[in-house]
Parts: structure tokens; C-alpha cells; sequence
């Protein structure tokens, strides 16, 4: 009934591990493993496995390093039963995995399972922390096995509203919204996005508190080198992915304490600088729709063009203007005024919480807002226009 998407990258030995689970707890699973451009013999071992599996294991390989982004789209695309669900190579399948997750399942609905993580990250109210092991080699599987069953009888059915990997639903759902939007490849914050969308989407997120996973966390791409350590190259997409984050949605991510996605307002908004400087340009564009700065600037602005377009694929040539060859207030539904030389960080954190603002009091006409000057033509929320992502 179900295929599971599992992207890795150099992660071989947490591999083996999940599979096993997968092998052991959900036999009749088809499995689709994504190989992404590793260089420590995964692919060698996803094509023998392939072999061994009678026709149950799909395995593909990237040449080079795309990011499970784009890989998770690959192998759902691939899969071949009505429910689709992903996995992370450092995670590990309890026992009842796939029944306790299923029975919730119907159309319009997206699952997902309790975390069981070692004492690496802060606790919440959606995962237990709980040591059954800090790395592949230290697991005490038979120890987490039965801690999941004691957990499975005193947690019998139930649910919260949650959402967080590893999740199932219909192929169909996933692909009636275009499934993960490529501007966060390589990775991350691809998941923060497609959340939102399911919900704007009209989907109901669901966590079942009697499915578990154990759960290492960060080894797929983000603690590559260094358990607890960043490698640079997540330090370097993150900042990207981040930045195209705001872009797209006018505000940072925001859950609640289940990790259920708040869903701020996005709102047309542009920026009208004075004495704007480079510095000034790079902190305030990604927070907005457009931003007008000085006519005197359409060589900073070339420069700036020039140095962050291959960073995302929103057009920035229809985001960065001079003030006098455009009328802000007759192309933008909202209008900030600000002068770089007084701009302070109190005014850049309320450009920060601006969405917010204008939701809890926002109404057409113009106020002032430490030393800047809002001004409001019209008051429509667009992130409903985000749901599709089209590839």
C-alpha cells in the first residue's frame, strides 16, 4: 500500500540501518532509495540491494549533489503504490510504524510519526528524548523496540495536530500542489514551505503519537563531518534557502508548540529607500515585494543584481528599482518609507514582525512606525496564490 522515499548522501552505514528497520517492521513496503552523488560506495550497495529485493527496492542515482529536495519529488515520481511517505537515512522504524500511521490516513490529510532523539536538540512537546544511541554504531535498537511497544499501549490512537518528518499521504495530494518547491534546493526549509502550502491547501496535518521512529538528526546534511558541528556547505544553502524563504513569504517560519505550522499573512509590500547604501539593499530586499532606492544608486543596484541573482530564481530585475522611474504607491498595495541614514534595528525588526503588524491593525492610509512611514492602499492577503508550486 505504501512506497518509501529515502534521498542519501555519504550517510551508507545509516542506510543499511534504516532499511533493516524497513525490512524488518514493513516487509511488503516498496522501498526507493536516492543516491545522492555519494562517494563512500552507497550507490554500489543500493544496486545490490536492488537485486536482493525482488522488485520491492527502486534505486536512482544523481550524479552530483542536488539535495533531498529535489530528490524526494524524484522518488515519489517513481513510486508506485497510492500512499507515499519519506524517510530520513538516520532514522530507525519502530515496531507497527506503517499500521499506526495508515489507519489515520484518508484523502486531504498528511501523517506524521513521533521522533524518539537522543539529548542533542531542546525538548518538545512533539518528540520524546529519549538515548538509544548517539550514532549508527551505538544503537540499542532492542532497548528502543520495547520502549515504542510500553509507548504504543499508553498511547493507543491517539493524535495531535503536528507536523515534522517523517510524514505519509496520497500521491496524489502531493502532486495536486506540485509537490516541493525547487527555489529551496538544495535543501532546507523545502519542508517549512511544503507544510505551509498543505495547509493553505485545505489538508489536515496529523501526528500519530503511537508511530514512532528513533530519529539521530542532522546526519543527512547538516552534520556531515562533526556530530553537533555545521559543515560549510550547510552554512552556505542555508543562508540561500533562508533568504529565499522570506522572499517567497514575507515573514520567518513560525510553529506552535506541536511544531504545527502558524501561517503569517503575505502581504504586496515594497520598500522606498532614501541614502541607501549596498549593506542597506542586501538586509532589506528579501523582505520585500519590491524596493525603490535612489536614482543616483543604478550602479549599485547592477552590482547587486549581478552578485545575488544566481542565489534564487525570483526575477530580481522586477524586485530592484530607482525610485524616480516607478510610482511605488500605484504599484504596490503597501508602501514603507525609509531613510537609511536614520534607519535603526528597531526599525528593522518591525520590518521583521510587519506582516504581523498589519494583520492585528493594518488599514488603509499612513502611520508611522518608529522611523518609518507605512503607507497602506490596499490590505489583501496573496499567500493563497503560493499553494501550486509550478515547476
Amino acid at each position: 500500500m505504501i512506497s518509501l522515499i529515502i534521498p542519501s548522501y555519504n550517510n551508507l552505514q545509516h542506510l543499511k540501518n534504516v532499511y533493516a528497520s524497513i525490512q524488518k517492521h514493513a516487509p511488503k513496503a516498496e522501498v526507493i532509495l536516492l543516491d545522492d552523488g555519494s562517494t563512500d560506495g552507497t550507490w554500489e550497495w543500493m544496486q545490490q540491494v536492488e537485486i536482493e529485493a525482488n522488485n520491492k527496492t527502486r534505486i536512482l542515482k544523481s550524479e552530483e549533489r542536488v539535495g533531498h529536495t529535489i530528490l524526494y519529488d524524484k522518488g515519489i515520481d517513481l513510486a508506485t503504490n497510492d500512499i507515499v511517505g519519506i524517510l530520513h537515512a538516520d532514522m530507525i522504524l519502530g515496531p507497527n510504524y506503517i499500521e499506526n500511521m495508515i489507519k489515520h490516513l484518508q484523502p486531504g490529510k498528511v501523517i506524521c510519526a513521533t521522533r524518539i532523539e537522543p539529548p542533542l536538540h531542546p525538548a518538545g512537546n512533539e518528540k520524546i528524548i529519549m538515548d538509544f544511541g548517539m550514532d549508527f554504531d551505538t544503537l540499542n535498537i532492542d532497548a528502543f523496540e520495547e520502549f515504542v511497544m510500553h509507548q504504543q499501549e499508553s498511547n493507543l490512537d491517539r493524535v495531535t495536530r503536528g507536523m515534522f518528518a517523517p510524514w505519509i499521504l496520497y500521491k496524489t495530494d502531493f502532486l495536486a500542489i506540485g509537490g516541493h518547491d525547487p527555489l529551496f534546493a538544495p535543501f532546507p526549509y523545502e519542508d517549512s514551505d511544503i507544510f505551509q502550502r498543505w495547509i493553505l491547501a485545505g489538508y489536515e496535518l496529523v501526528q500519530s503519537r503511537d508511530a514512532f521512529v528513533y530519529h539521530l538528526t542532522c546526519r543527512g546534511h547538516r552534520w556531515t563531518e562533526q556530530v553537533g558541528q555545521d559543515d560549510d556547505y550547510f552554512k552556505q544553502v542555508s543562508h540561500k534557502a533562508g533568504q529565499n524563504y522570506i522572499r517567497k513569504w514575507g515573514s520567518w517560519i513560525q510553529n506552535d508548540e506541536f511544531q504545527h505550522p502558524i501561517i503569517i499573512p503575505k502581504y504586496n509590500i515594497a520598500f522606498q529607500v532614501t541614502n541607501c547604501n549596498m549593506t542597506l539593499l542586501q538586509t532589506l530586499e528579501p523582505w520585500c515585494d519590491r524596493i525603490y532606492i535612489d536614482d543616483a544608486m543604478q550602479e549599485f543596484i547592477d552590482h547587486y543584481i549581478d552578485d545575488e541573482q544566481p542565489n534564487t530564481k525570483f526575477d530580481l530585475t522586477k524586485r530592484v528599482f530607482c525610485i524616480g522611474h516607478n510610482d511605488p504607491e500605484a504599484e504596490n498595495d503597501i508602501v514603507v518609507s525609509i531613510d537609511g541614514n536614520t534607519c535603526t534595528q528597531t526599525d528593522f525588526q518591525y520590518i521583521q514582525q510587519l506582516s504581523e503588524i498589519l494583520q492585528d491593525s493594518g488599514q488603509p492610509g499612513t502611520f508611522k512606525l518608529g522611523t518609518l512611514q507605512i503607507t497602506i492602499v490596499s490590505l489583501i492577503a496573496q499567500e493563497s496564490q503560493l499553494i501550486v508550486c509550478k515547476h
